[in-house]
């Protein structure tokens, strides 16, 4: 019998959010400068399982994914079921600082997906410092809503196959089937009205077009990198953010959709390589004090 483990580990972190107690899960592979990854609205880490398992960069990167609170095996926080699910900008921004802090970060490399992505627009406007470089997965200003997120959270309908049947037409039409079915698993384990909860951020509170043209990409490098079939954040909607913000990179991914890391690792890693290669090239062409 052949047995091979993959080189993740993964823990449980006791972190106060919000006036609560909370237990986050965090899974880690690599050595190096810091890739804190962030998953989409209604997954988990595991979407980012592929960088973990890839020596190109894991050898030069500390790759971190955590499952946000309510999601994966990160609990919610006791007293949960006395309240309703709704995820804003200002705790999505408090969370991520928060837990660098707590994992000793030091201007770690961000990148994030979806949700992911929009927040990630929100700490390069307003937290630029804290970051090396920010990439954004599928980030968009807004996203007017095509949906009715209602169905999302019904008592006739099974919450999990509705959130995967919603967003299975959002992974490109290239994905292996072995990674598209195991993106639309994670949909489908999903609590509750988390996924609904996470799209409140996504639809509504996080809406940052008034002020997106104002990220300063010299105070942090900003990429942006997208899949041709997202029709979610449509490559339209990302090259509209690109080109009111001086100095940020975008890129159009051939073949992919919404969920690049999970649904198609081996493509979207031909594009991502480059950028952590710029990454690491600005940082070591900086003068030292």
């Amino acid at each position: 019998m052949s047995v091979r483990f993959e080189p993740i580990v993964g823990r449980y972190m006791h972190l106060d959010l919000f006036g609560k107690p909370h237990r986050i899960y965090v899974e880690q592979a690599g050595e190096g400068t810091p890739l804190l990854c962030l998953h989409t609205a209604g997954s988990d880490g595991r979407q980012y399982r592929a960088l973990m398992n890839d020596a190109r960069i894991t050898r030069n990167h500390r790759v971190i994914a955590f499952d946000m609170p309510w999601h994966g095996k990160s609990s919610p926080p006791p007293g949960w079921h006395n309240e309703e699910y709704q995820l804003t900008s200002a705790q999505y921004t408090t969370m991520v600082l928060e837990v660098m802090t707590a994992l000793s970060l030091d201007k770690p490399i961000l990148i994030g997906c979806s949700i992911g992505g929009r927040i990630a627009l929100h700490l390069a406007l307003e937290h630029p410092d804290r970051f090396r470089a920010i990439i954004g997965l599928q980030a968009s200003a807004h996203v007017d809503p095509y949906y009715d997120l209602n169905f999302l959270h019904r008592p006739d309908v099974h919450g999990g196959e509705v959130c995967s049947a919603i967003v299975s037409g959002l992974v490109g039409p290239d994905a292996p089937e072995a990674e598209r079915w195991e993106t639309l698993w994670h949909y489908m384990q999903g609590g509750p009205g988390v996924f609904k909860g996470d799209l409140y951020f996504y639809k509504i509170d996080g809406d940052i077009r008034g002020r997106v043209g104002t990220i300063d990409t010299t105070r942090c490098p900003l990429f942006l990198l997208s899949g041709e079939y997202d029709y979610s954040c449509t490559p339209e909607e990302m090259l509209g953010v690109a080109g009111s913000i001086v100095g940020s990179d975008a890129t159009i991914m051939k073949g992919l959709g919404h969920f690049p890391m999970s649904e198609n690792p081996e493509v979207f890693l031909k594009y991502l390589l480059p950028v952590l290669e710029r990454i690491t090239f600005s940082s070591e062409s900086l003068p030292r004090a």
